[in-house]
């Protein structure tokens, strides 16, 4: 064998190596991502512990799963939308949801928001009439006071 075919062979075995090596790097990062995004499909924590901040969402008839998650990422209420469609489609909620305007926080899980939309949006509450409130002005709360002992 002369000295050039082996350099050639090792050169070529070297290649190799590195190219395996290169692979079996990919297929490992590629499986660590997809670990951590399908562990976040069912347990993405809430944008904020506590009692977080509410923000007002309209839900409309013709918005689709992908349009929802733009909507709620643009709102702060998720850190991923295309997160949030998987979950969408893997929620049991998802038949359910109504249209109209809801009240979400960001301390509410994607799944506590899916729920919250099942529900029928509440009505803004029509201003009550002054001839509606009882006289001395309070709203309708029972008179606690007791009267002193003695005085009749």
């Amino acid at each position: 064998m002369s000295v050039k075919s082996l350099i050639a062979a090792v050169c070529g075995t070297i290649l190799k190596v590195a190219a395996a090596v290169l692979i079996i790097m990919l297929i490992y990062r590629g499986a660590i991502m997809a670990y951590d995004y399908g562990y976040r499909v069912f347990e993405e924590p809430a944008m904020s512990a506590g009692e977080g901040r509410v923000v007002s969402v309209t839900i409309t008839e013709d918005m689709s799963a992908g349009e929802m998650g733009q909507l709620f990422l643009s709102k702060g209420l998720i850190r991923d939308d295309r997160l949030f469609v998987l979950q969408y489609y893997l929620s049991e909620f998802r038949k359910d949801l109504k249209i109209g305007d809801f009240e979400l926080s960001t301390a509410m899980t994607v799944e506590e928001m899916m729920e919250a939309m099942t529900k029928e949006p509440e009505e803004p509450p029509a201003s009550e009439s002054p001839d509606s409130l009882p006289a001395d002005g309070a709203e309708g709360e029972p008179d606690n006071t007791a009267a002193p002992e003695g005085a009749e």
